[in-house]
């Protein structure tokens, strides 16, 4: 499948993707598996964030969106979540910095009292040839906004939620392969998978489940503004589906995550890759 040659800015929009990303809009169909639980989504304003948002949204949850400063796709996003009936809070701002990654959270028990499920999904990344293209900051900046943040917020987060309650993280396919042309993007999506494991353990006792969802190609805005034209036109081509997915096509995994029914599922990897496993 070949998708249109585009370039866009980091981090990108969704009203400038083309073709437009499905998030389910018309599709999903919520039976209330999430009824009135309190929920924060970082990077929540768009891609696999805003399909989330809308699915928890339309099993019935409340939505704190955490995002950077696309505030025209974090307003669609709220749209979607008050459309479905539910609330939607906005909070902009760099998850590098870990007061705001308190503030986050701060915002979340202020607003709804609690925490029932927290999504850590918000990630950059950008595509070098050689480790000698890489910046210093760009390299550390990597770091603080994948996988440093998620600290902060699970350390901030776990004291205001219940037991039945469920972090779920975003890693990717690049966990399991790297590529080597994203060498530190992949890199903290390996360091989030063994987070995730390390912190289930952790958090067992006190009855708050920890797994990670682990996308392949997802058509989001961060592809065509984080990666040459060549391999946007060429995106998803590699899986076995031979096309990239659709947002829509990952959040029902979020929404099993965070739900009751998965009860028994603590330090999962579950991927989302269109046939190529991760094992």
């Amino acid at each position: 499948m070949t998708m249109p040659s585009q370039q866009q800015t980091p981090p990108g929009s969704e009203a400038a993707l083309h073709p437009k990303a499905d998030h389910g809009e018309t599709s999903y169909r919520g039976s209330g598996r999430l009824q009135d639980k309190a929920t924060v989504i970082t990077g929540g304003d768009s891609g696999i964030g805003r399909a989330v948002a809308l699915a928890y949204a339309r099993e019935g949850a409340d939505v704190l969106i955490s995002y950077l400063n696309e505030h025209e796709d974090a307003k669609e996003t709220a749209r979607l979540v008050e459309e479905a009936g539910r609330r939607a809070i906005l909070v902009p701002g760099d998850l590098a910095d870990p007061a705001h990654c308190r503030a986050v959270i701060e915002r979340a028990v202020n607003e709804f009292g609690r925490i029932d499920v927290l999504v850590n999904n918000a990630a950059f990344q950008m595509s070098h040839e050689a480790i000698e293209d890489i910046p210093d900051d760009e390299w550390d900046y990597t770091f603080q906004v994948n996988i440093t943040a998620m600290f902060h917020l699970c350390k901030a987060a776990v004291k205001h939620m219940p037991r039945g309650s469920s972090i779920i993280n975003t890693t990717s396919i690049n966990s399991d392969k790297p590529k080597p042309t994203l060498l530190a993007y992949a890199t903290t999506k390996g360091a989030i998978a063994n987070f995730t494991g390390g912190l289930s353990q952790l958090l067992a006792d006190k009855g708050i489940r920890v797994n990670s969802v682990a996308p392949g190609p997802i058509w989001t805005p961060l592809i065509p503004s984080t990666m040459p034209a060549d391999e946007v036109a060429s995106f998803g081509d590699e899986t076995p589906m031979k096309r990239p997915g659709q947002p829509k096509e990952v959040a029902p995994v979020f929404v099993m995550l965070a739900s009751d029914e998965a009860s028994y599922i603590s330090g999962a990897r579950i991927a989302v890759t269109g046939g190529t496993p991760i094992l």
